[in-house]
């Protein structure tokens, strides 16, 4: 067992607040502003459509940015760019406060997200840079217990903030923490890390690879119209020709190699991939069916989902210290194992099933999370070289961005497709409820290739050499 030195443990716990900080952030904010949309949109006199892109643009912004930030931090610096990522973000966060109007405030939301492609192209990277591959699991587990808390105290806590203060409140209240890990990184934080030094950035790569995820996950938040099939078809052309130019530059952003050769990085990342896809939409379809088909309150109906985020909190941790032991694709496959049971099961529920049911389900699938998603990043992270941390980062970052993107464009799609434009109301319900089954179907679908594409990189086994770039 390594020994450390007090100056070396206590970097570690510096880089460890500041990383799991930016964890916490962008799931905070998306659950707690989702839940003041109608806040919102009575004071800025917005539609639904406007609304809609207070969510959308943040998620398309950062997922667009991810990848290339990834990338720079490896040639430029990681805590360069995460440093500036936090004060854009803190920035942005400040002025979203004196919003008057919606495109204003959309406008803000996209440097958000851009400012976030920063932080999250470069943290998971920071922290397979700090923390030993023995160690590494454990770190990443209290990373992503903390995007699940943020994911759980956000509707409490936005909530709470928005019902006496007003949702300008739920930014105001992230602006200190942003100052506070600003200070925490020019005092702690003194080490910079880029393996890629002296290479050049592929500007064109980037541009290329921008235009065409912005095509398509534009589509997807388009379908089922025909503009969002265009888009799609648009997308993932434009996506074989930025794979045709990146295999042949000497330092594309992204290499394609790590997907040809690196089993473990190509799975990890389509597990990810599909793991988001089919989980994203289910609580939006939950709080759909609890809030009309069952009647309740929203205070309510938040205290049942949280039990969800609650069950990852708890995981998350002890998942991924297990992962340091055990071979992390075996664990984060039973974990997708268990995502899968508990999606087949909602597609059997009613509008007379028990709450109590429906809390037990989504305790069910909060386990599944939280023993999946801290082994399978995990395992991305330790499977590449250093110089390759912040693009693996990056595309880590940009996987769970298309899946949520991909999981919401799907329930969309059925919602238009059971009830169309209509308004929800009780002459709506039937189709609400067949929209669900339908999504949840799908969902299990997707996890049950989930699993194949877990187990698929089964010859990850342990630490091997090379792990985490290490070479002998």
């Amino acid at each position: 067992m390594t020994t450390y030195s007090p100056e070396e443990k206590s970097f570690k716990k510096s880089v460890l607040l500041v990383t799991t900080f930016a964890a916490f952030l962008a799931p905070f904010l998306g659950s707690a502003v989702n839940l003041a949309l109608p806040s919102i949109g009575k004071d800025l006199h917005a539609n639904a459509i406007n609304l809609s892109w207070v969510a959308s643009s943040y998620i398309l912004s950062s997922a667009i940015f991810l990848m290339p930030f990834g990338k720079l931090g490896d040639i430029a610096g990681r805590k360069k760019v995460f440093s500036l990522g936090i004060l854009f973000f803190t920035i942005s966060t400040f002025l979203i406060i004196f919003s008057q109007n919606i495109v204003y405030l959309i406008i803000l939301r996209i440097f958000q997200g851009f400012s976030s492609a920063m932080i999250f192209g470069t943290s998971l990277a920071i922290i397979t840079s700090v923390f030993q591959p023995g160690e590494r699991g454990k770190a990443m587990g209290i990373n992503i217990t903390a995007t699940y808390l943020g994911l759980s105290s956000g509707p409490v806590i936005g909530g709470l903030l928005t019902q006496y203060l007003g949702w300008r409140s739920i930014f105001a209240f992230l602006v200190p923490f942003g100052i506070v890990s600003l200070i925490l990184i020019k005092q702690k934080i003194k080490t910079e890390w880029k393996e890629a030094v002296g290479e050049r950035f592929d500007w064109r790569g980037s541009l290329i690879y921008g235009i065409a995820l912005a095509s398509f996950m534009y589509g997807f938040s388009q379908l089922p119209s025909s503009l969002g099939w265009i888009c799609i078809v648009t997308g993932i052309l434009t996506a074989i020709i930025f794979l045709l130019l990146e295999n042949k530059i000497s330092n594309p952003v992204f290499d394609i190699r790590l997907i040809l050769r690196n089993r473990v990085f190509a799975f990890s990342n389509m597990a990810a991939l599909i793991n988001y896809s089919a989980t994203s939409a289910i609580g939006f379809f939950i709080s759909l069916y609890l809030q009309y088909l069952k009647g309740l309150d929203a205070r309510t109906a938040g205290l049942i989902m949280i039990s969800q985020p609650i069950a990852m909190t708890l995981l998350s941790p002890v998942a991924g210290k297990l992962s340091d032991k055990k071979n992390p694709g075996v664990i984060a496959s039973f974990g997708m194992g268990i995502i899968a049971s508990g999606l087949v099961l909602l597609c059997f529920i009613r509008e007379t099933t028990p709450d109590y049911i429906i809390v037990l389900l989504l305790l069910l699938m909060g386990i599944g999370f939280g023993i999946f998603s801290s082994p399978n990043s995990n395992a991305i992270m330790s499977s590449v070289e250093k110089r390759h941390l912040g693009v693996a980062s990056g595309v880590l970052g940009t996987m769970r961005m298309v899946g949520m993107m991909m999981s919401m464009g799907i329930a969309m799609m059925l919602i238009s497709l059971y009830i169309g434009k209509e308004t929800i109301n009780p002459s709506t319900y039937p189709g609400l409820i067949s929209a669900m089954r339908s999504g949840f179907i799908i969902f299990s679908i997707l996890s049950v290739f989930g699993i194949f594409a877990s187990l698929a990189r089964h010859n990850f086994r342990g630490v091997p050499e090379g792990r985490g770039g290490e070479k002998k």
